[in-house]
């Protein structure tokens, strides 16, 4: 994302917000859980203060997660229960049908499943409790930390790579054998079938 944000300084129950996307990487998820354990017991309210979360406003103007999806499931599930938000857009005044089209139209939504499948807008879980395991959104967040693609302001990038990765890597070396799953990764995202991707960082000729 590189919108502005206008910071909002009344906390936000995380329970109250709306994903805008079905899945993220429980890994990754977990890791964030480990910053937040580092920072929680000296320096939680300048962490909550400094990483302000952007949502977009629906109708009956609920709060909808437009990025950071990981950081407020890891601070849930840690047991956090509000966090700052910055409001992105306020289309509080639009119907249900024209907000999701403009939520579509300006890619503040990602509605693909686990399988990399399109789903409504309907399947969108109610809370960030609902969010389920894509292991290869798992692996992209490896990949981009183990220096496989650079970090891009192309939204859902992740995502994109992880829909890479699915094609070329078996999930169960995902779940049995993390560290060879990313070193063949790594081997993908340097060749040039991934130089279509943002962030890449291979040898061009």
């Amino acid at each position: 994302m590189t919108t502005v944000y206008e910071p909002q300084l009344q906390p936000v129950e995380i329970a109250e917000l709306r994903p805008t996307q079905l899945t993220v990487g429980l890994l990754e998820v977990a890791d964030k859980r480990q910053e937040w354990r580092r920072n929680a017991k000296k320096h939680g309210s300048e962490f909550l203060g400094h990483h302000m979360v952007p949502v977009v406003l629906g109708p009956k103007e609920r709060a909808y997660l437009v990025d950071h999806h990981h950081l407020v499931r890891a601070l849930y599930d840690e047991g956090v229960a509000h966090v700052l938000t910055s409001i992105v857009y306020d289309l509080s005044h639009l119907g249900k049908d024209e907000f999701w089209s403009v939520m579509d139209h300006r890619h503040w939504m990602y509605p693909f499943d686990a399988q990399g499948l399109r789903r409504s807008h309907h399947d969108l879980p109610k809370t960030i409790a609902g969010l389920v395991d894509d292991p290869y959104r798992s692996l992209a967040g490896a990949l981009r930390r183990a220096g496989g693609y650079a970090k891009d302001t192309t939204p859902y990038s992740e995502f994109m790579w992880a829909n890479f990765l699915r094609t070329r890597i078996d999930a169960k070396l995902i779940a049995s054998d993390i560290g060879k799953a990313l070193h063949d990764a790594l081997g993908l995202a340097h060749g040039k079938s991934a130089s279509f991707l943002p962030g890449w960082c291979g040898v061009s000729d």
